[in-house]
């Protein structure tokens, strides 16, 4: 069974950066593009960022381009998001998964973790 855990969230100031890190165990996802999506209350949850596998081409939302950076360890089975310049908007619970993209969107493939809870005060 697939395990995603996530971690690396927490309280920062508006302006600051934090590193989410997101490690999978019970099987690899060898072969496919990790993600991340984010969910704040009242909002649906929302792609953040994707990475492939082999060429490692990055993907970012709109919001997060230019400040956001995913990165992957294949070897540790380990998906990373840098977060820098944060904003009070970017405050939600962070989850990483398993991705395919149908020509127009991510979209998750596997289950969600229990996710990482960022918060940014202004």
């Amino acid at each position: 069974q697939v395990q995603l855990v996530e971690s690396g969230g927490g309280l920062v100031q508006a302006g600051g950066s934090l590193k989410l890190s997101c490690a999978a165990s019970g099987r690899t996802f060898s072969g496919y593009a990790m993600g991340w999506f984010r969910h704040s209350p009242g909002k649906e949850r929302e792609f953040v960022a994707a990475i492939t596998w082999t060429v490692l081409n990055t993907y970012y939302a709109d919001s997060v381009k230019g400040r956001f950076t995913i990165s992957r360890a294949n070897a540790k089975s380990t998906v990373y998001l840098q977060l820098n310049s944060l904003k009070p908007e970017d405050t939600a619970v962070y989850y990483c998964a398993a991705v395919h993209n149908d020509g127009s969107n991510w979209h998750p493939m596997s289950s969600w973790g229990q996710g990482t809870q960022v918060t940014v005060s202004s």
